[in-house]
């Protein structure tokens, strides 16, 4: 429970330290007298957005500290699952400072923490129920999670939430894939293309170095066969002139035959032999290599489409063979993976029924409990009401099937009739505002018995509500006290009377600032605060007395257990 709650600089208070009461504990105080920032430091604490506009003005900074005793196991839980843990007397003090730039420091135990740990940790700690709480039963969209929280459900409805994420995430990736169907379809005609315009060039490495090469000596190839046929019949000589061996030939022999007598003579024929030698090599060089020149006539014109198939294959997939074949390799590849679309989107589609079939079963195991839940809601609603002074209402949960959401199938709604005989239909077009309140009310209690928290706090929760059906509510509220903490902000007296520990939210002028207090209230006290509330600023003797008899008379009823 909430055991003391600190609050500095925070709008108008600017000191005040509450020590609530494990029981019913009621804020009161004129309208503006700085109630609703109570409730403004207690959600700031519980990790609530809080702006630098809460901060009092001529201060640096606001601070707020709580202090929960006895917390429970799943508030431990909670704490070890975030990395914290309570005092050895089951403790736990949160802090929050808020900067005038709207900057926050908080603490837990201590130790720091984040403003997201604060709220996780809050709400495991406190359910706050505001007047914009009965706001919510005008739409029927939050209906199902009233049912909820009473269904006991809730590794079910994990369960669900887990199927349908995951039914919504098949289902995702199966729109990606068929919205891309005829861009896939484009990309697959266009790589099949490359693909086979690339494997019927059969590109090899080196090839455009090779043919290049051959290129050039075919250029050349017709002026060489000339220049080398002149080079061998000037070696050779023909029919009409001897050629140069010939001519070499006589010569040596003459000098041979002076080589005897003559070193010189010798000496020159040996040049002569060797200068044969030489011609005879160079005439088989020009004749092999004259030889080769013996080519198809066509050859040249082959290499040259060659060459510029090549080059044309080379503008659109890399310059050398071995980019081209690179691409080639890309191609393949992409084209593999867009095959391997059309198998995942055959697997996917298998995977999205048996998901859609798994989330239509635990949602129908969903609306099954929802269903046996709704039924003794509706009795433990029209109970509550009657006790609230509307016992002629008819109260009913209505469910229609629509579609698959995250939180099922079930359209749930709340019809009420007031009228005996009329048909129940929708809150919103049947209650008026304290009706609303008072089956707010009778919900919350309802949900505060099956609650695991340890502090509710209602803040005027009232409105709308008056006499009567003010004292119900009171005598409600200090029912569900006994088993939790209830903390609320009013403004009626029926109300006020029933609370274990009453306390007055009071506003004062001094030195042109203002200032709020929050101040305990003792018997006498609550007599006088009580009276004011019934009567405004003249409190008389009736009113006094009137007061007393509330505050005996809720003493009464709790003592005889007539709550």
């Amino acid at each position: 429970m909430l055991k003391t709650l600190d609050i500095e600089n925070i709008a108008v208070i600017e000191k005040a330290e509450i020590e609530f009461s494990e029981g019913l504990n009621v804020l009161t105080g004129e309208t503006g007298a700085g109630k609703s920032i109570v409730v403004d430091s207690i959600n700031a604490i519980l990790g609530e957005r809080a702006s630098r506009e809460l901060v009092r003005h001529g201060a640096d900074s606001a601070f707020v500290s709580a202090l929960f005793t006895d917390i429970n196991a799943s508030v431990h839980s909670k704490l070890n699952e975030l990395g914290f843990s309570a005092e050895e007397d089951d403790s736990l003090l949160l802090t929050r400072k808020i900067s005038s730039e709207g900057k926050s420091v908080c603490r837990v135990n201590g130790r720091p923490a984040t403003v997201s740990v604060l709220r996780e940790l809050g709400s495991a700690l406190v359910n706050i129920h505001g007047q914009h709480d009965s706001q919510t039963l005008l739409n029927p969209d939050y209906h199902y999670k009233f049912i909820d929280m009473l269904s006991g459900g809730d590794e079910l409805i994990s369960e669900y939430k887990k199927a349908f994420s995951l039914l919504i995430a098949v289902r995702r990736r199966l729109k990606q894939l068929t919205a891309d169907a005829d861009k896939k379809d484009r990309n697959t005609e266009l790589l099949d293309y490359q693909i086979k315009e690339l494997e019927a060039a059969d590109i090899k490495p080196g090839e455009i170095e090779s043919l290049t090469a051959r290129k050039k000596i075919l250029d050349s190839a017709d002026e060489a066969l000339a220049a080398y046929a002149a080079l061998i019949g000037a070696v050779n000589g023909d029919d009409d002139t001897p050629g140069i061996r010939l001519a070499l030939s006589s010569v040596s022999d003459e000098i041979e035959k002076l080589s005897a007598v003559s070193a010189a003579a010798a000496e020159a024929y040996s040049v002569l032999r060797n200068i044969d030698d030489e011609l005879e090599t160079v005439k088989n060089i020009i004749e092999t290599e004259a030889e080769s020149l013996d080519f198809d006539p066509d050859e040249k014109e082959r290499i040259e489409e060659r060459l510029d198939l090549l080059y044309r294959l080379g503008k659109k997939y890399g310059e050398t063979e071995e980019q081209m074949l690179q691409s080639l390799q890309n191609a393949k590849e992409k084209r593999e993976a867009l095959l391997f679309d059309d198998e995942e989107l055959e697997r996917l589609n298998s995977e999205y029924d048996d998901a859609f079939a798994h989330v239509v079963g635990l949602a129908d195991q969903l609306s099954t409990l929802r269903k046996k839940t709704a039924e003794k809601f509706e009795k433990d609603v029209k109970s509550q009401l009657e006790f609230l002074d509307m016992p002629k209402i008819t109260f009913k949960v209505h469910f229609e099937k629509g579609i698959l959401s995250s939180s099922g199938y079930d359209k749930i709604e709340f019809l009420i009739s007031t009228n005996p005989g009329e048909p129940a239909k929708p809150l919103a077009k049947i209650a008026s505002g304290g009706e609303l309140s008072r089956i707010m009310l009778a919900i919350k209690n309802i949900i505060a018995y099956n609650d695991t928290v340890g502090t509710l706090i209602f803040d005027e929760i009232d409105t709308g509500v008056s006499g009567r059906a003010s004292g119900k509510i009171g005598m409600k509220l200090r029912a569900v006290s006994k088993s939790t903490q209830v903390i609320t902000v009013t403004h009626s007296a029926q109300i006020a009377a029933f609370a274990d520990a009453h306390f007055l939210i009071k506003k004062d002028f001094r030195n042109n600032r203002t200032y709020t207090c929050v101040t305990p209230l003792a018997y006498e006290e609550r007599k006088q605060e009580l009276a004011r509330i019934m009567g405004g600023l003249q409190i008389t003797d009736a009113l006094l007395e009137s007061a007393g008899e509330m505050l005996n008379n809720a003493k009464e009823d709790d003592e005889n257990g007539n709550l």
